[in-house]
């Protein structure tokens, strides 16, 4: 049958024959069929009884110890201290060499990666305890020997060390430290305390800090060999930055915003150092004072035989180094770039840790091998361990915390980075640090 369809005129088209129509069946749920509404869904007026258990205002707290509560990473304690922190003091921590492109590389390196989680594992107990160095640590990292730390905030290496010794972990005080290692040792008496070295072109007084260090009870002695001379920190340099920091208009202008670290700075004993009494001057002035540019193996090997504790080398950037600083006496190796404060476009050492690693396996090397430099997070390190670290140690990230509230702001840090820990490795279904090996993670853009 043909119909002629006329769409602006319906009255002129026809109806169609019954037999043109196609069966159609009727829809599963007419309204005459529809389901009721569940009497948990239909609309009514809340009640008071109802809402009052949803109506829990919390009362505002301002005091230091809330305010580092509310820090749940390493980032937001940074965030803090730099609310809390004249810039120049910040940005010395914060800061690194020249364009900072290695401190950008070292941070996204540990970004750029996958983790590769077992399951069905019990973890329901986890321990992050290890050895390093031949004694126990209760975490497995140790805080890094920082410079001139009472400057960024008043309570300098005593919280630190302190706060260490309160977590079971290593603390290396700096040759640089604002505190002497005999008060360093006196604060935190059942710590374990280590001391970083830089060689002098005067043997006489670096064979002075050597023994003042073993007599108050360091057993580990690390020595720094990436640091000829100092180098190009900008931040610090656009920020006229010098020891003690400077009255200048900019900074009392500063200090108008952090009134408590002037307060703190200003009535506390002023900067002391473990190496020397007092100095006055630029940063780069200090070290290149102060570094000596002839070191060569054959230095290792005095330091060797002055030592008799543990001694490991911090610096190392290549594998032909690691292995040469062993070959010369070394009971362990800390690949680092210094924080990235040194040398622009230096090797990462997390990228270098696995070639380490097989290179020490390949040649039956027992030398322990530590690594720092990028660490912002407890998955960072469980990262690293897993590629063969068997340690770590955290510079900025303990100075944020410390710039953020003295001791209890160090103490955050530890907490946050233990709880990032335990809880990466049980989701990687892990319950020791032996457990953890390279297939459990992936590096994505090597």
């Amino acid at each position: 049958m043909t119909h002629t369809i006329q769409p602006n005129n319906p009255e002129a088209t026809p109806a169609p024959d019954a037999t043109d129509i196609p069966a159609v069946s009727a829809p599963a749920s007419s309204p005459a069929t529809a389901s009721p509404v569940p009497a948990a869904l239909k609309r009514r007026i809340p009640k008071y009884s109802d809402l009052a258990p949803l109506m829990q205002f919390k009362k505002p707290e301002f005091s230091k110890e809330a305010r580092l509560k509310r820090a749940s990473t390493i980032w937001e304690l940074r965030d803090i201290a730099k609310r809390r922190t004249p810039q120049a003091p910040f940005d010395y921590t914060d800061g690194a060499a020249e364009e900072e492109i290695t401190l950008r590389r070292a941070r996204q390196a540990f970004l750029d990666i996958e983790f590769r989680p077992g399951i069905l594992r019990n973890v329901s107990a986890i321990d992050l305890s290890t050895e390093i160095l031949g004694k126990s640590s209760r975490l497995p990292v140790g805080i890094a020997p920082t410079g001139f730390t009472r400057m960024m905030q008043s309570e300098g290496e005593y919280a630190g060390s302190q706060a260490a010794q309160a977590a079971g972990i290593p603390y290396t005080l700096s040759t640089m430290g604002t505190a002497s290692i005999e008060d360093v040792a006196a604060a935190a008496p059942h710590g374990r305390n280590w001391f970083q070295l830089y060689l002098w072109t005067d043997r006489d007084r670096s064979l002075e800090l050597i023994e003042r260090a073993a007599k108050a009870g360091n057993d580990t002695l690390m020595v720094t060999v990436d640091t000829a001379v100092a180098g190009a920190r900008l931040r610090d340099v656009r920020n006229g930055m010098t020891i003690p920091p400077a009255l200048t208009l900019k900074t009392v202008l500063d200090a108008s915003y952090r009134p408590a670290w002037w307060f703190n700075f200003l009535t506390h004993e002023p900067l002391t150092f473990a190496s020397l009494s007092r100095y006055t001057g630029t940063v780069a002035d200090l070290i290149n004072s102060m570094f000596d540019p002839t070191l060569t193996f054959e230095d290792l090997d005095w330091l060797r035989e002055t030592w008799k504790g543990k001694l490991v080398v911090k610096g190392i950037q290549t594998v032909e180094d690691a292995r040469r600083v062993v070959d010369h006496g070394a009971d362990g190796v800390i690949l680092s770039n210094h924080g990235g404060r040194q040398l622009d476009r230096a090797p990462i050492p997390f990228h270098l840790l696995p070639e380490v690693k097989q290179a020490f396996t390949a040649d039956n090397t027992k030398a322990a091998i530590m690594l720092d430099t990028g660490i912002m997070s407890g998955a960072d390190i469980v990262a690293a361990l897993a590629l063969g670290a068997d340690f770590t140690l955290i510079g900025r990230a303990y100075l944020y915390g410390l710039m953020a509230g003295g001791r209890a702001g160090v103490d955050r840090t530890l907490q946050i980075l233990e709880k990032d820990m335990a809880r990466t490795m049980a989701l990687l279904g892990v319950s020791r640090i032996s457990e953890l090996t390279p297939d459990h993670v992936r590096l994505l853009n090597k």
